[in-house]
Protein backbone atom coordinates (compact mmCIF):
# COMPACT_ATOMS: atom_id res chain seq x y z
CA UNK A 1 0.00 0.00 0.00
CA UNK A 2 1.24 3.63 -0.65
CA UNK A 3 2.02 5.65 2.21
CA UNK A 4 1.32 8.97 3.24
CA UNK A 5 5.22 9.74 1.99
CA UNK A 6 6.22 7.53 -0.43
CA UNK A 7 8.99 8.05 -2.18
CA UNK A 8 9.68 9.35 -5.77
CA UNK A 9 11.97 8.47 -8.27
CA UNK A 10 10.36 7.24 -10.96
CA UNK A 11 10.99 8.21 -14.72
CA UNK A 12 9.72 11.23 -15.11
CA UNK A 13 8.24 10.64 -18.68
CA UNK A 14 5.56 8.48 -17.38
CA UNK A 15 5.22 9.62 -13.72
CA UNK A 16 4.14 13.09 -14.55
CA UNK A 17 6.03 16.49 -13.17
CA UNK A 18 9.73 15.54 -12.73
CA UNK A 19 10.94 15.46 -9.28
CA UNK A 20 14.52 15.35 -8.16
CA UNK A 21 14.92 11.34 -6.93
CA UNK A 22 16.09 12.04 -3.43
CA UNK A 23 12.64 14.31 -3.16
CA UNK A 24 9.77 12.68 -0.98
CA UNK A 25 6.54 13.02 -2.10
CA UNK A 26 4.28 14.27 0.75
CA UNK A 27 0.78 13.60 0.61
CA UNK A 28 -1.61 16.25 1.97
CA UNK A 29 -4.34 15.93 0.02
CA UNK A 30 -7.02 13.51 1.22
CA UNK A 31 -10.15 15.48 0.90
CA UNK A 32 -12.29 13.01 -0.64
CA UNK A 33 -9.39 10.70 -1.78
CA UNK A 34 -7.88 9.25 1.50
CA UNK A 35 -4.78 6.43 1.24
CA UNK A 36 -6.42 3.20 1.90
CA UNK A 37 -5.66 2.01 5.19
CA UNK A 38 -4.31 -1.37 5.37
CA UNK A 39 -6.63 -3.31 7.39
CA UNK A 40 -9.61 -2.01 4.28
CA UNK A 41 -6.91 -3.50 1.47
CA UNK A 42 -6.66 -6.41 3.46
CA UNK A 43 -10.56 -7.02 3.12
CA UNK A 44 -10.82 -5.81 -0.04
CA UNK A 45 -8.59 -8.33 -1.45
CA UNK A 46 -10.35 -11.21 1.21
CA UNK A 47 -13.20 -10.28 0.05
CA UNK A 48 -12.24 -10.43 -4.19
CA UNK A 49 -12.04 -14.17 -2.99
CA UNK A 50 -15.21 -14.50 -0.74
CA UNK A 51 -17.63 -12.03 -2.09
CA UNK A 52 -17.15 -11.87 -6.40
CA UNK A 53 -20.45 -13.43 -6.66
CA UNK A 54 -24.10 -11.46 -7.53
CA UNK A 55 -25.56 -11.18 -4.16
CA UNK A 56 -28.45 -11.65 -5.42
CA UNK A 57 -28.10 -15.21 -6.47
CA UNK A 58 -29.45 -18.03 -4.97
CA UNK A 59 -26.50 -20.53 -5.11
CA UNK A 60 -24.05 -20.11 -1.94
CA UNK A 61 -21.43 -18.21 -3.88
CA UNK A 62 -24.59 -15.29 -4.08
CA UNK A 63 -25.27 -16.35 -0.48
CA UNK A 64 -21.74 -15.13 1.04
CA UNK A 65 -21.67 -12.46 -1.04
CA UNK A 66 -25.28 -11.08 0.61
CA UNK A 67 -24.10 -11.88 3.94
CA UNK A 68 -20.77 -9.92 3.54
CA UNK A 69 -22.65 -7.23 1.81
CA UNK A 70 -25.61 -7.22 4.80
CA UNK A 71 -22.27 -7.28 7.12
CA UNK A 72 -20.77 -4.09 5.78
CA UNK A 73 -24.27 -2.48 5.77
CA UNK A 74 -24.50 -3.38 9.18
CA UNK A 75 -21.72 -2.07 10.58
CA UNK A 76 -21.46 1.16 9.42
CA UNK A 77 -25.11 1.43 10.47
CA UNK A 78 -23.58 0.79 13.73
CA UNK A 79 -21.03 3.45 13.07
CA UNK A 80 -23.32 5.81 12.87
CA UNK A 81 -26.17 4.97 15.57
CA UNK A 82 -28.64 3.67 12.48
CA UNK A 83 -30.06 0.47 12.02
CA UNK A 84 -29.14 -1.48 9.32
CA UNK A 85 -32.48 -1.56 6.82
CA UNK A 86 -31.68 2.26 7.42
CA UNK A 87 -28.10 2.00 5.15
CA UNK A 88 -28.20 2.34 1.81
CA UNK A 89 -24.71 2.19 -0.63
CA UNK A 90 -24.00 3.92 -3.69
CA UNK A 91 -21.50 4.34 -6.13
CA UNK A 92 -20.57 7.51 -5.34
CA UNK A 93 -21.12 10.10 -2.72
CA UNK A 94 -22.59 12.47 -5.54
CA UNK A 95 -24.86 9.80 -6.02
CA UNK A 96 -25.85 9.33 -2.33
CA UNK A 97 -26.38 13.33 -2.31
CA UNK A 98 -28.21 13.62 -5.53
CA UNK A 99 -30.62 10.38 -4.81
CA UNK A 100 -31.49 12.20 -1.24
CA UNK A 101 -32.18 15.40 -2.31
CA UNK A 102 -34.52 14.17 -5.54
CA UNK A 103 -36.25 11.29 -3.92
CA UNK A 104 -37.59 13.56 -0.78
CA UNK A 105 -38.42 16.37 -3.34
CA UNK A 106 -40.51 14.14 -5.01
CA UNK A 107 -41.64 11.99 -1.68
CA UNK A 108 -43.09 15.36 0.03
CA UNK A 109 -44.28 17.03 -3.57
CA UNK A 110 -47.59 17.30 -1.62
CA UNK A 111 -45.75 19.48 0.70
CA UNK A 112 -43.72 21.50 -2.20
CA UNK A 113 -40.54 21.26 -3.93
CA UNK A 114 -38.92 23.78 -1.96
CA UNK A 115 -35.00 22.70 -0.79
CA UNK A 116 -33.20 25.60 1.61
CA UNK A 117 -29.51 24.97 1.75
CA UNK A 118 -26.82 26.38 2.51
CA UNK A 119 -24.04 29.31 0.09
CA UNK A 120 -20.88 26.70 0.88
CA UNK A 121 -22.67 23.05 0.21
CA UNK A 122 -21.39 20.70 -2.26
CA UNK A 123 -21.91 21.29 -6.07
CA UNK A 124 -24.31 17.67 -5.72
CA UNK A 125 -26.54 19.58 -3.36
CA UNK A 126 -26.87 22.44 -5.24
CA UNK A 127 -27.10 20.69 -8.72
CA UNK A 128 -30.00 18.47 -6.97
CA UNK A 129 -31.68 21.40 -5.48
CA UNK A 130 -31.96 23.47 -8.67
CA UNK A 131 -33.20 20.50 -10.61
CA UNK A 132 -36.26 20.04 -7.99
CA UNK A 133 -37.10 23.94 -9.08
CA UNK A 134 -36.78 25.76 -6.05
CA UNK A 135 -33.99 26.47 -4.10
CA UNK A 136 -33.51 29.06 -0.83
CA UNK A 137 -30.21 29.84 -0.23
CA UNK A 138 -28.78 30.68 3.33
CA UNK A 139 -25.83 32.77 3.37
CA UNK A 140 -22.46 32.28 5.32
CA UNK A 141 -20.32 34.79 7.55
CA UNK A 142 -16.78 35.27 6.67
CA UNK A 143 -15.81 31.79 8.25
CA UNK A 144 -18.40 29.83 6.10
CA UNK A 145 -20.95 28.99 8.68
CA UNK A 146 -24.41 29.74 8.26
CA UNK A 147 -26.89 31.82 10.92
CA UNK A 148 -28.51 29.01 12.64
CA UNK A 149 -31.43 31.26 13.01
CA UNK A 150 -31.51 32.65 9.73
CA UNK A 151 -31.53 29.11 8.48
CA UNK A 152 -33.92 28.26 10.29
CA UNK A 153 -36.55 30.97 9.49
CA UNK A 154 -36.18 29.58 5.87
CA UNK A 155 -37.33 26.42 7.01
CA UNK A 156 -40.65 28.31 8.07
CA UNK A 157 -41.72 29.08 4.65
CA UNK A 158 -44.56 27.33 2.57
CA UNK A 159 -43.59 24.39 0.69
CA UNK A 160 -40.50 23.32 1.69
CA UNK A 161 -39.54 19.97 1.07
CA UNK A 162 -36.38 19.21 2.38
CA UNK A 163 -33.17 21.26 4.15
CA UNK A 164 -29.85 20.02 3.21
CA UNK A 165 -26.95 21.35 5.10
CA UNK A 166 -23.19 19.89 5.70
CA UNK A 167 -21.66 18.92 8.52
CA UNK A 168 -18.77 20.62 7.84
CA UNK A 169 -17.14 22.14 5.23
CA UNK A 170 -14.66 20.11 3.19
CA UNK A 171 -12.67 23.28 1.43
CA UNK A 172 -12.41 25.54 4.28
CA UNK A 173 -13.06 22.99 7.75
CA UNK A 174 -15.58 24.94 9.28
CA UNK A 175 -18.53 22.92 11.39
CA UNK A 176 -22.14 24.24 10.77
CA UNK A 177 -24.55 24.26 13.48
CA UNK A 178 -26.14 21.00 12.30
CA UNK A 179 -27.25 20.59 16.40
CA UNK A 180 -29.76 24.04 16.11
CA UNK A 181 -30.89 23.56 12.85
CA UNK A 182 -32.02 19.75 13.24
CA UNK A 183 -34.20 21.28 16.03
CA UNK A 184 -35.69 23.66 13.74
CA UNK A 185 -36.18 21.68 11.28
CA UNK A 186 -37.84 18.94 13.26
CA UNK A 187 -40.27 22.11 14.87
CA UNK A 188 -41.16 22.81 11.08
CA UNK A 189 -41.97 19.23 9.87
CA UNK A 190 -38.75 19.12 7.35
CA UNK A 191 -36.04 16.57 7.15
CA UNK A 192 -32.55 17.61 7.53
CA UNK A 193 -30.17 15.85 4.90
CA UNK A 194 -26.91 15.99 6.60
CA UNK A 195 -23.43 15.74 4.21
CA UNK A 196 -20.76 14.15 6.30
CA UNK A 197 -18.39 13.53 3.43
CA UNK A 198 -15.83 15.43 4.83
CA UNK A 199 -16.28 14.12 8.49
CA UNK A 200 -17.37 10.85 9.09
CA UNK A 201 -14.37 8.97 10.49
CA UNK A 202 -12.36 11.69 11.41
CA UNK A 203 -14.80 13.52 14.19
CA UNK A 204 -18.43 12.27 15.66
CA UNK A 205 -20.96 13.42 13.31
CA UNK A 206 -23.84 13.23 16.43
CA UNK A 207 -27.12 12.02 15.44
CA UNK A 208 -28.88 15.81 14.79
CA UNK A 209 -30.30 14.10 11.01
CA UNK A 210 -32.96 12.55 9.54
CA UNK A 211 -31.04 11.85 6.38
CA UNK A 212 -26.99 11.26 5.85
CA UNK A 213 -24.34 11.05 2.83
CA UNK A 214 -20.63 10.44 3.46
CA UNK A 215 -18.04 8.91 0.92
CA UNK A 216 -15.93 5.95 1.75
CA UNK A 217 -13.23 7.01 0.23
CA UNK A 218 -12.77 10.10 2.63
CA UNK A 219 -11.92 7.86 5.47
CA UNK A 220 -9.47 5.29 4.27
CA UNK A 221 -11.76 3.22 2.27
CA UNK A 222 -12.08 2.36 -1.16
CA UNK A 223 -12.68 4.96 -3.99
CA UNK A 224 -16.04 5.23 -5.61
CA UNK A 225 -18.22 4.06 -2.73
CA UNK A 226 -21.11 6.33 -1.00
CA UNK A 227 -22.93 6.47 1.78
CA UNK A 228 -27.00 6.98 2.11
CA UNK A 229 -28.66 6.60 5.64
CA UNK A 230 -32.57 7.79 5.87
CA UNK A 231 -34.17 7.69 9.58
CA UNK A 232 -37.60 5.61 9.46
CA UNK A 233 -40.38 8.12 9.20
CA UNK A 234 -38.36 10.23 6.06
CA UNK A 235 -40.63 9.85 3.35
CA UNK A 236 -38.98 9.26 -0.29
CA UNK A 237 -40.03 8.31 -3.77
CA UNK A 238 -37.53 7.22 -6.08
CA UNK A 239 -38.03 9.37 -9.95
CA UNK A 240 -35.85 6.79 -11.82
CA UNK A 241 -37.00 3.59 -13.74
CA UNK A 242 -37.73 0.77 -11.39
CA UNK A 243 -35.40 -1.51 -10.06
CA UNK A 244 -34.77 -4.72 -8.38
CA UNK A 245 -32.29 -2.14 -6.00
CA UNK A 246 -34.60 0.86 -5.40
CA UNK A 247 -32.36 3.16 -4.39
CA UNK A 248 -29.24 2.74 -6.40
CA UNK A 249 -30.31 0.59 -9.08
CA UNK A 250 -27.58 -1.98 -9.87
CA UNK A 251 -25.95 -2.42 -6.63
CA UNK A 252 -22.38 -2.06 -5.48
CA UNK A 253 -19.02 -3.95 -4.96
CA UNK A 254 -19.42 -6.12 -2.21
CA UNK A 255 -15.53 -5.67 -1.63
CA UNK A 256 -15.57 -2.40 -1.93
CA UNK A 257 -18.84 -2.17 0.82
CA UNK A 258 -16.64 -4.75 2.69
CA UNK A 259 -13.39 -2.52 2.86
CA UNK A 260 -15.63 0.43 3.79
CA UNK A 261 -17.00 -0.66 6.66
CA UNK A 262 -13.80 -1.91 8.21
CA UNK A 263 -12.05 1.17 7.35
CA UNK A 264 -14.70 3.00 8.79
CA UNK A 265 -14.20 0.74 11.99
CA UNK A 266 -10.43 1.65 12.21
CA UNK A 267 -11.29 5.64 11.68
CA UNK A 268 -13.54 5.49 14.42
CA UNK A 269 -11.50 3.27 16.82
CA UNK A 270 -8.24 5.64 16.33
CA UNK A 271 -10.11 8.67 15.77
CA UNK A 272 -9.15 10.41 18.79
CA UNK A 273 -5.18 10.14 18.89
CA UNK A 274 -5.69 11.39 14.96
CA UNK A 275 -7.58 13.67 16.00
CA UNK A 276 -5.37 15.62 18.21
CA UNK A 277 -2.11 14.73 15.95
CA UNK A 278 -3.47 15.89 12.86
CA UNK A 279 -5.01 19.31 14.64
CA UNK A 280 -1.74 20.45 16.08
CA UNK A 281 -0.35 19.98 12.74
CA UNK A 282 -3.02 22.05 11.06
CA UNK A 283 -3.01 24.32 14.05
CA UNK A 284 0.87 24.67 13.36
CA UNK A 285 0.19 25.70 9.37
CA UNK A 286 -2.49 27.89 10.00
CA UNK A 287 0.18 30.27 12.33
CA UNK A 288 2.91 29.37 10.14
CA UNK A 289 1.28 30.31 6.82
CA UNK A 290 -0.01 33.65 7.77
CA UNK A 291 3.57 34.35 9.52
CA UNK A 292 5.90 33.43 6.59
CA UNK A 293 3.87 34.29 3.52
CA UNK A 294 2.93 37.66 2.56
CA UNK A 295 0.04 38.48 1.24
CA UNK A 296 -2.08 35.69 2.22
CA UNK A 297 -5.39 34.68 3.56
CA UNK A 298 -5.59 31.45 5.82
CA UNK A 299 -10.01 31.07 5.94
CA UNK A 300 -12.15 29.21 7.71
CA UNK A 301 -12.83 28.81 11.85
CA UNK A 302 -9.53 28.77 13.99
CA UNK A 303 -11.31 26.64 16.47
CA UNK A 304 -14.76 25.07 15.25
CA UNK A 305 -13.35 22.98 12.41
CA UNK A 306 -12.31 19.38 11.10
CA UNK A 307 -9.14 18.36 12.47
CA UNK A 308 -7.43 17.92 9.18
CA UNK A 309 -8.31 20.55 6.83
CA UNK A 310 -6.93 23.81 6.60
CA UNK A 311 -6.86 26.57 3.77
CA UNK A 312 -5.16 29.55 2.30
CA UNK A 313 -5.28 31.91 -0.83
CA UNK A 314 -2.63 33.61 -2.01
CA UNK A 315 -2.66 37.23 -3.80
CA UNK A 316 -1.40 38.08 -7.26
CA UNK A 317 -0.97 34.20 -8.21
CA UNK A 318 -3.29 31.35 -9.76
CA UNK A 319 -3.95 28.59 -7.70
CA UNK A 320 -3.09 26.10 -10.67
CA UNK A 321 0.65 27.84 -10.88
CA UNK A 322 1.07 27.24 -7.67
CA UNK A 323 -0.18 23.85 -7.28
CA UNK A 324 1.96 22.93 -10.14
CA UNK A 325 4.90 24.31 -8.54
CA UNK A 326 4.11 22.41 -5.51
CA UNK A 327 3.78 19.25 -7.28
CA UNK A 328 6.87 19.38 -8.75
CA UNK A 329 8.80 19.67 -5.46
CA UNK A 330 7.27 16.62 -4.18
CA UNK A 331 3.85 18.11 -2.44
CA UNK A 332 0.50 17.07 -3.82
CA UNK A 333 -2.03 19.55 -2.65
CA UNK A 334 -5.42 20.69 -3.54
CA UNK A 335 -6.13 23.99 -5.05
CA UNK A 336 -9.65 25.54 -5.89
CA UNK A 337 -13.09 24.33 -4.18
CA UNK A 338 -13.08 20.62 -3.33
CA UNK A 339 -16.02 20.16 -5.96
CA UNK A 340 -14.47 21.81 -8.55
CA UNK A 341 -10.88 21.27 -8.47
CA UNK A 342 -10.33 19.73 -11.72
CA UNK A 343 -11.98 22.57 -13.45
CA UNK A 344 -9.74 24.79 -11.50
CA UNK A 345 -12.51 27.22 -11.68
CA UNK A 346 -13.18 30.13 -8.57
CA UNK A 347 -14.61 28.03 -5.25
CA UNK A 348 -18.29 28.76 -5.09
CA UNK A 349 -17.27 28.35 -0.91
CA UNK A 350 -14.80 31.23 -1.03
CA UNK A 351 -16.94 33.40 -3.04
CA UNK A 352 -19.86 33.16 -0.37
CA UNK A 353 -17.62 33.72 2.44
CA UNK A 354 -16.16 37.11 0.81
CA UNK A 355 -12.89 35.75 0.94
CA UNK A 356 -9.93 35.88 -1.80
CA UNK A 357 -10.68 33.09 -4.40
CA UNK A 358 -6.65 33.27 -6.11
CA UNK A 359 -3.98 31.25 -5.65
CA UNK A 360 -6.10 29.16 -3.27
CA UNK A 361 -4.49 26.19 -1.31
CA UNK A 362 -6.37 23.60 0.59
CA UNK A 363 -4.64 20.86 2.96
CA UNK A 364 -6.29 17.58 3.55
CA UNK A 365 -3.82 15.87 5.91
CA UNK A 366 -4.05 11.86 5.88
CA UNK A 367 -3.54 9.67 8.85
CA UNK A 368 0.09 8.92 9.50
CA UNK A 369 1.46 12.38 7.88
CA UNK A 370 4.58 13.73 9.95
CA UNK A 371 5.84 16.31 11.21
CA UNK A 372 8.55 16.41 9.35
CA UNK A 373 6.61 16.27 6.02
CA UNK A 374 4.53 19.52 7.43
CA UNK A 375 7.93 21.26 8.41
CA UNK A 376 9.62 20.67 4.65
CA UNK A 377 5.67 21.81 3.18
CA UNK A 378 6.31 25.52 5.85
CA UNK A 379 9.99 25.51 4.95
CA UNK A 380 9.78 25.58 1.11
CA UNK A 381 6.33 27.21 0.65
CA UNK A 382 7.69 31.20 1.02
CA UNK A 383 9.87 29.86 -2.08
CA UNK A 384 7.85 29.12 -4.20
CA UNK A 385 4.93 31.19 -3.71
CA UNK A 386 7.94 33.93 -3.92
CA UNK A 387 8.80 32.60 -7.31
CA UNK A 388 5.83 31.54 -8.98
CA UNK A 389 4.83 35.16 -7.75
CA UNK A 390 8.63 36.55 -10.02
CA UNK A 391 7.51 33.69 -12.56
CA UNK A 392 3.98 36.15 -13.18
CA UNK A 393 6.09 39.54 -12.88
CA UNK A 394 4.75 40.69 -9.76
CA UNK A 395 7.29 39.44 -7.56
CA UNK A 396 7.31 43.46 -6.55
CA UNK A 397 4.15 44.38 -5.20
Amino acid sequence: MSSPTDHGGADSATAGPVTHATTRRAILDAGGRAPLLPEARTAFLEALDQGWADPRRLHAEGRRARMLLDGAREAIAASVGARTPEVDLAPSHTAALHAAVRSVARGRRRTGSGVVVSAVERAAVLNAADFTGDRTTVPVDRHGRVDAQEFSAALTRPGVALAALQHANGEVGTLQPVGAVHDAARTAGVPLLVDAGASLGHMDVGDAWDLLAADAGDWGGPGGLGVLVSRSGVRRSPDWPEDEDRWFPGGVSVPAALSAAVALQVAISTRSADDAARRRLVDTVRTRVAADVPDVDVVGHAVDRLPHVVTFSCLYVEGEALLAALDERGFAVGSGSACTSSALEPSHVLAAMGALTHGNIRLALPRGTTAEDVERFLAELPGIVAGVRQAWGVGGL
